[in-house]
């Protein structure tokens, strides 16, 4: 079983001058879930190397024993500062392909071609994608064979408006994830603020926010299973 995690590299948050980067609970649960199931993980992100982290993740009130698991693993922590380049990574080497949020996937990952591809040729292997919170952005220029959007009439969830209105970043963001999803065609479906929320149509498993980053994992490990 071996499981592709992307991480951005992006780490502004647009014109504010202030930083942004990947979320902690959103890569080190999964991570653990991963590990603990025997899966072998592959990281990577657009530029290689230590990707960024928001800083906002790792204020007091967002830690989880997953983020205080990797704080005390120097070798997740090795692992992580040297993401393989996004080029490097190919679908056909790996059997699912999982994408932490935070803010930064909307600037980088969300428009990089490769990812794009890579997302592509993994549901064309009947391989599955899953994302959580802001990193279902990154589907937004997938498409299928065909060339519709790759959600068009699909269940997904994400990061929700009302949720990106209370982090105050609303009108800072490149788009907002629950009104691309919808705009793409999507049956896009949220639970309260903050609450988990797991939608898997599918190879395509989505989350909608931190709280969900651990179902999204477990529900792509039983779609590995199957």
């Amino acid at each position: 079983m071996k499981i592709l995690i992307v991480v951005t590299s992006h780490d502004t948050l647009g014109a504010t001058g202030r930083k942004t980067g990947f979320w902690l609970e959103e890569f080190a649960a999964p991570y653990y879930a991963f590990l603990d199931a025997g899966a072998e993980l592959t990281l990577a992100s657009p530029k290689g190397g230590q990707p960024p982290l928001d800083p906002k993740s790792d204020d007091p009130e967002a830690q989880t024993e997953a983020t205080h698991r990797f704080r005390g693993d120097a070798q997740a922590q090795r692992r992580l500062a040297a993401t393989l380049p996004l080029a490097e990574a190919q679908a056909a080497d790996h059997d699912a392909v999982f994408y932490p949020g935070g803010h930064g996937p909307l600037w980088d990952l969300a428009e990089d071609p490769r990812s794009v591809k890579l997302i592509q040729n993994m549901l064309a292997a009947g391989k599955p994608v899953a994302a959580v919170c802001h990193a279902p952005g990154v589907l937004r220029h997938a498409r299928t064979a065909d060339g519709k959007p790759m959600v068009q009439g699909r269940q997904v969830t994400g990061f929700s408006n009302a949720e990106e209105a209370a982090v105050g970043l609303s009108q800072i963001v490149p788009f907002l994830v629950e009104d691309e999803l919808v705009r793409l065609g999507a049956q896009y479906s949220r639970a309260e603020d903050w609450q988990p929320h797991v939608i898997a149509d599918g190879l395509l498993i989505t989350g909608q926010n931190p709280a969900s980053s651990v179902g999204v994992a477990e529900a792509l490990l039983e779609r590995l299973r199957q």
